[in-house]
């Protein structure tokens, strides 16, 4: 079985693939740039006479509520939109072609914002780079899940979530200097970074293959039945498995067994073709074992949008400027900093000590505490400056825990947990439901921390930490370790039912429970034969089993 192999070879053996996942996941690093950049925008003078409005503050200058909504909330209701066609995207033009698109789209998107003096354009600008980064960070996390060994897959994605932040902090830091140059030069410059990483992934994406389980769940036309070129599936065709097996050679080591590892998709793919041979979102939910999995996956990620993080990145800067808290920019830098100082910990740790129940409870437990008193402290001494060196520090702490300890692991659940078969819609579903939390806060945020409004700055902790102690309990009660398991391995448990306290120590055995049941067929399609001979049949399986 592949997680034999996985024992043997390490690092050094699998080069190609870590090589292949960290270019991929450098498409992270365009988000979090996005976001160092914009919050830090909010709080120049060079951008406020151009969007915003003289004002009673320290610097003079302010951005009202709805401007500051629609800046950093348009982002992140583009990337819901595109997250939810992960599915569609998917099925007709793969991993690679949805990235490259997802880079065009970024190029575009920055231009605009560069150009433009009217707000109106802003906000096209980022409606259109928030469809970009919905795809880059959807499809980039796909293909990381189903390319990386599955003893490095939690590696890979500590990788991506690594350069979110370190884009965060440059865009921090780019920002900082070009705050002081007073007139609209001081943002075109940042935006102009924008555009660096996407022209490496376009470059670097023709060295790289598809993804081997993408092409082994998607079909090419048919010599017989083609007449001109078409894209996605179609009656008549057959599957990709020829493809996948090349593309599975290009990323596995000398002395692995790739015939082994297409042996265990092929058996995967036609235990969940027992359950359920239709693929789209209503069969997320059409079958007990799909339901929980598609369940488990949009919680376990949304978990990232319940830890209030969003509010600490979108608008660190602005909170710690209106809060007077010191030099706004330079400790944004510090908290920055600091995070991808976490990360990096946490890159180099997960492979061996990254359990997910534990790592994202201690989490929830720290960054609720950290967000609890940051409020308790304001609340008693607003404004001085012990309060304000409490609110840096204590923002260090959080920012510390939630790097470390939930961010890459809820990406994790979100990817790892769903069905091969629904993979795409599964997590691009999770993916959405995310980034909705996540415009959710971005959205609502100015109306508690902006002083023209309730002005709570600091004492918005109080709802977080709330949110985060029910995150916590969630995590206790429902969330499946599945450290160092491959994605069929993590079928098999849930085909078998297994609670999710229980898979930590479930022996697999590489059998697949539904295999052994005869599915009621609902309604049954003629299809063409699969590479092996076997018939391809449209059915509804109907099956009995615990749900979350």
């Amino acid at each position: 079985m592949a997680t034999d192999q996985d024992q043997k070879l390490g690092m050094r053996e699998h080069w190609k693939a870590l090589l292949i996942v960290t270019l991929v996941s450098l498409s992270s690093f365009q988000y979090g740039l996005d976001f160092g950049i914009i919050g830090g925008l909010q709080a120049m003078i060079g951008f406020l006479e151009v969007f915003g409005e003289r004002a009673d503050t320290s610097i003079g200058w302010n951005i009202n509520a709805e401007r500051q909504q629609l800046i950093s909330s348009l982002m992140i209701l583009g990337a819901f939109i595109s997250s939810s066609t992960a599915g569609f995207t998917a099925k007709y033009f793969g991993r690679k072609v949805s990235l490259w698109i997802a880079c065009i789209g970024v190029f575009i998107s920055t231009a605009i914002m560069q150009a433009t003096t009217a707000i109106g354009g802003l906000y096209a600008g980022r409606l259109i780079i928030g469809l970009s980064n919905g795809l880059l960070m959807t499809h980039a996390q796909l293909y990381i899940q189903e390319c990386a060994p599955g003893r490095y897959r939690g590696f890979g994605i500590s990788i991506f979530t690594y350069w979110v932040s370190v884009g965060s902090l440059i865009g921090t830091v780019i920002d900082n200097f070009a705050a002081k140059i007073e007139d609209r030069t001081a943002y075109i410059i940042p935006l102009g970074i924008v555009h660096v990483i996407p022209l490496v992934l376009t470059i670097g994406l023709f060295f790289i293959p598809e993804s081997p389980r993408w092409l082994a769940t998607s079909k090419s036309v048919s010599l017989e039945n083609s007449v001109k070129p078409t894209i996605g599936p179609v009656p008549g065709s057959m599957w990709r498995m020829d493809d996948a097996e090349r593309a599975l050679r290009r990323l596995r080591p000398a002395g692995w067994s790739v015939a082994d590892e297409m042996d265990e998709m092929r058996t995967t793919l036609a235990a969940e073709a027992r359950l359920q041979s239709s693929v789209g979102y209503r069969t997320l939910f059409q079958n007990p074992i799909d339901r929980r999995r598609t369940i488990l996956s949009v919680l376990g990620l949304t978990t990232q949008a319940a830890s209030g993080a969003m509010f600490v990145i979108s608008y660190g800067t602005y909170f710690f400027e209106m809060a007077n808290v010191g030099n706004a920019f330079e400790n944004s830098c510090i908290l920055t900093g600091t995070g991808v100082a976490a990360l990096l910990f946490n890159a180099l740790i997960i492979t061996k000590y990254g359990r997910r129940r534990v790592m994202m409870l201690t989490g929830f437990v720290v960054c609720g505490l950290s967000q609890l008193i940051m409020a308790v402290v304001y609340t008693v001494e607003p404004g001085t400056e012990k309060t304000g060196k409490a609110i840096v520090g204590l923002s260090v702490v959080y920012i510390v825990a939630y790097n470390a300890l939930i961010s890459t692991y809820a990406w994790l659940s979100g990817g790892e947990l769903a069905s091969q078969r629904l993979r795409s819609h599964t997590f691009g579903l999770a993916t959405a439901i995310g980034f909705f939390g996540a415009w959710l806060t971005t959205f609502t945020a100015p109306y508690f921390i902006n002083p023209l409004e309730l002005g709570w700055g600091p004492k918005y902790g109080y709802i977080w930490t709330g949110s985060c102690l029910i995150a916590g309990i969630w995590v206790w009660l429902y969330l499946p370790e599945v450290k160092g398991r491959t994605l069929e391995q993590i079928d098999e448990m849930f085909e078998a039912r297994v609670p999710a306290r229980k898979f930590r120590k479930y022996q697999c055995t590489g059998h697949h429970a539904t295999l052994d049941e005869k599915p009621q067929v609902d309604h049954v399609e003629s299809q063409s034969s699969h590479d092996d001979g076997s018939e391809s049949k449209h059915s509804n399986a109907k099956v009995s089993g615990a749900e979350v």
